[in-house]
């Protein structure tokens, strides 16, 4: 029984990791079957259209069924905000990491990505949604992070350095000839994807600072998950319309084009937002942030075997100091919310202790007043 008992409690404590490392995997998938669609002349504006169609009715009935109960009245500020979410995310985050993937590798997308948390950490400061006390040490991880992440950033974007190669990547580039290798770009698309890509994780920071907001006064989550993949699809086609005016672009059979949209719409919008969810609710927002850099180390080998991806010194050089601020900006908010949960607990402690006291004051009280009454009947009695 206690064998069986240690079993459950193991699995149980292995769920959230195993759920982690999976939805890297996922999300790993998504970077590399993009890359191929995209190398295959997919438009990318065409591509994030079905994208979130596909994810817009992957999540819609689990929205109708389980927050039919719970969803808050639509008002017309709520829609407004909802408006512009779906702007920065379906339609300016998802075009321009699109067209940085496109310019740049999988590798150095995802390596690029990990500097979300000391984006969103700047963004918040900017809108006073969070103070800096510089004289406490979880403040002054978070700053010395976000300088450590940037400055990685910037070294990946302006030098690559020699190519590191490897055993089996030595191997791929003599004997590999399929079309699903990429086309080596020039210094100045690898410097334009860079920006892009930056762009794109400054729209998904700003996603995440005014959802925050949204989510306090619209707190179904699935059900605005639902509205922004359904409103930003109708905003992709309106942007579709206007970039890519030939009809064949929008034409798709059952091929890696259908498959990238589908699959980046139904696991990475859809699964992956259900599974993060659940962990997050169970083992914090940092603990799921922590395992994004295994992301870009599975990216690198899938890449360097399905796509002939070369890996270069500066883009290495570059992702060891953005993953070092990464965590280093993952530990001030660890220490953040500790010592916010301490503080709770030791309010409600003290909340607690008032009641206590106040308890007894009022058993006190009625004591007297029971005695009271007693001596007055005996007095009475007597008389």
């Amino acid at each position: 029984m206690e064998g069986k008992g240690y079993c459950q409690d193991l699995r149980r404590r292995c769920k959230p990791y195993i759920a982690m490392i999976s939805l890297q995997f996922g999300y790993a998938g998504m970077n590399i079957i993009t890359k191929v669609s995209l190398n295959h002349g997919m438009s990318h504006y065409v591509l994030v259209v079905y994208r979130h169609a596909f994810a817009t009715l992957s999540i819609a009935p689990f929205a109708l069924i389980l927050e039919r109960k719970v969803r808050p009245k639509m008002t017309f500020p709520i829609f407004m905000q909802i408006f512009v979410l779906a702007l920065l995310g379906p339609v300016i985050d998802q075009n321009f990491y699109y067209m940085g993937l496109k310019y740049t590798s999988p590798t150095f997308a995802c390596a690029m990505s990990n500097i979300l948390p000391a984006m969103t950490f700047v963004m918040a400061v900017i809108c006073r949604m969070e103070k800096v006390d510089i004289t406490k040490v979880r403040y002054q991880a978070k700053v010395i992070g976000t300088v450590v992440t940037v400055a990685g950033a910037m070294l990946m974007t302006l030098y690559k350095g020699p190519i590191i190669e490897m055993v089996w990547t030595r191997h791929i580039n003599v004997h590999q000839t399929d079309s699903h290798v990429s086309v080596e770009p020039s210094d100045k698309e690898w410097f334009i994807g860079s920006v892009f890509i930056v762009l794109a994780t400054l729209a998904w920071a700003s996603l995440f600072v005014l959802q925050a907001v949204t989510l306090k006064q619209y707190s179904a989550q699935l059900s605005l998950t639902t509205l922004i993949c359904f409103v930003g699809t109708l905003q992709a086609i309106a942007v579709t319309l206007v970039m890519e005016h030939k009809p064949s672009a929008w034409v798709v059979g059952f091929d890696m084009n259908l498959f990238a949209a589908a699959y980046a719409g139904i696991v990475t919008s859809s699964l992956a937002y259900y599974v993060q969810g659940l962990v997050m609710q169970e083992r914090g927002p940092v603990f799921a942030s922590a395992f994004s850099p295994l992301m870009m180390i599975i990216v690198a080998i899938m890449g360097s075997f399905m796509l002939s991806e070369k890996i270069y010194l500066g883009g290495i050089l570059g992702a060891i100091l953005i993953v070092a601020g990464l965590y280093s900006v993952l530990w001030g908010k660890y220490k953040e919310n500790k010592e916010i949960k301490e503080r709770e607990a030791m309010e409600i402690s003290e909340l607690n202790e008032v009641d206590v006291e106040k308890a007894k004051a009022k058993d006190e009280v009625l004591a007297v007043t029971a005695s009271d009454i007693e001596a007055t009947k005996v007095q009475m009695a007597s008389s």
